[in-house]
């Protein structure tokens, strides 16, 4: 497992094998984990590992964010929701659990 890997809270990546996990081919999946269940140690350590910017353009490619994740990321990296594909292609049942 990589030392950037490890400092994570293992919680992000429970049901994944962590010693797969590569900082730069695993970007996008990184980044989702973080920013939906992270602590904030771990986003602390994201920003550390990849750019503001950097994170802002993965988040505007992911399929779901939860409605506070998107205000955040959005109002991070001055962005409106409209620019994020979560936004524009809602689910039409929303999933209970992530609120």
């Amino acid at each position: 497992m990589s030392p950037e890997i490890a400092n994570f809270t293992p919680s992000v990546f429970w049901d994944v094998d962590r010693e797969t996990l590569d900082l730069q081919a695993n970007k996008s999946f990184i980044i989702n984990r973080v920013l939906g269940r992270g602590q904030m140690s771990d986003w602390m350590l994201l920003k550390t590992y990849y750019t503001i910017e950097g994170i802002v353009d993965i988040a505007k490619k992911l399929r779901t964010l939860d409605p506070r994740t998107l205000a955040f990321v959005a109002c991070l990296g001055h962005e409106k929701k409209e620019a994020f594909r979560c936004y524009t292609y809602t689910q039409s049942t929303p999933i209970p659990w992530v609120f």
